[in-house]
């Protein structure tokens, strides 16, 4: 018998071609697709089946599934992050975010890191795997259940991919998974809703530039110059800025989507007049837009963050630089929302 498939990672009209192509007619998978996006993951509970089906689509599938291992939510705001264990025993982290516009989930794409950036507490543990696409979708899910439980009326409007792990290095994964939430008939969520961030990695934005997805890309700069850069991200090495600021210029040249650079503020750092200099030189004259963060003292960086004053004065050295530039609003800062922190405490008990 062919290994079972991953339901949750198939497109309806994979699922279609599997079941024609083994004597089931194919109207069955709008049917299947349309139960796994109502929370059902038992096909003993796809009662509009006949049972003879239900026997045989676990010969041909198995729906991945993980646990809800934490919830912990902010006493500030409406932010909560979520810790859940797959399948395998891997951990991943989810960031419930709620904006004016309406609710955003920052989801993992994979577990661990591999790109080593000092200043994030993800690259902290190593790589363990890519995540499925299942595995992505199913942190919606699982919010959202949670949340129903409380507002039956929510829903998840916005995406982020800016969780655990570097989206392009989990390329086909990540393509799947964006076209996955973007059916109509599944989660529905617009591409320009979507934001997908990126360390910078240079073929992987051609890529993805090349697939004609409206998506918003963000890119992961945090330094004006390469021997800065270097030392904070070592993917600079392979791809230097004279190779990743030009594939963003194309990247917004050929899509007419505006690029977002996140620069984490680092005290005495990158945060000087010099910096602000040098950056209003890289990325002065085309569309974009800096998001300026306090830096995330995860504590194994030595890295700290200035003060509110230092993030306000290097904004406005950077827009009477002709720079668009914003301080990004810090949300679930009593839980220590970023991506990364849960998983290392409960990886480091593991041991």
């Amino acid at each position: 018998m062919n290994e079972k498939q991953d339901l949750l990672s198939l497109y309806p009209e994979e699922i279609r071609q599997i079941l024609t192509e083994n004597g089931v007619a194919g109207y069955r998978a709008g049917q299947i697709f349309a139960w796994l996006y109502r929370g059902v993951r038992d096909f003993d509970q796809m009662t509009d089946l006949p049972l003879p089906l239900r026997e045989k689509l676990k010969d041909l599938f198995y729906v991945e599934a993980f646990r809800d291992e934490a919830c912990i939510a902010s006493r500030l705001d409406e932010t909560r992050k979520y810790l859940f264990t797959l399948s395998d025993g891997e951990y991943v982290e989810s960031v419930l975010l709620s904006y004016k516009h309406g609710y955003s989930v920052c989801l993992s794409t994979q577990a661990g890191c591999r790109m080593g950036c000092r200043f994030c507490a993800s690259s902290g543990l190593g790589f363990a795997r890519h995540l499925r696409p299942s595995e992505i979708l199913l942190q919606i899910d699982a919010i959202t259940r949670e949340r129903q439980r409380e507002d039956p009326s929510f829903r998840v409007s916005h995406v982020v991919l800016m969780g655990i792990g570097e989206p392009l290095d989990n390329y086909d994964n990540v393509i799947r998974f964006l076209k996955l939430v973007n059916r109509k008939e599944g989660f529905g969520i617009g591409y320009r809703n979507i934001s997908l961030s990126t360390c910078g990695l240079v073929p992987r934005i051609r890529d993805l530039e090349r697939e004609g997805l409206p998506v918003t890309l963000s890119v992961s700069l945090h330094a004006p110059n390469n021997a800065l850069r270097d030392s904070m991200m070592p993917v600079n090495r392979r791809y230097p800025l004279e190779e990743l600021i030009p594939a963003c210029r194309e990247f917004t040249r050929k899509t007419g989507r505006r690029i977002s650079f996140e620069y984490a503020l680092i005290h005495n750092v990158n945060d000087t007049p010099r910096c602000a200099e040098e950056l209003i030189g890289l990325l002065g004259g085309w569309m974009n837009h800096i998001n300026l963060i306090p830096v995330n003292e995860t504590g194994n960086n030595g890295y700290k963050a200035g003060s509110r004053g230092d993030l306000a004065a290097f904004c406005a050295l950077l827009e009477r630089g002709g720079l668009n530039a914003t301080i990004r609003r810090t949300l679930g800062a009593d839980i220590s929302a970023a991506c990364g922190q849960l998983r290392r405490t409960k990886s480091a008990g593991k041991g």
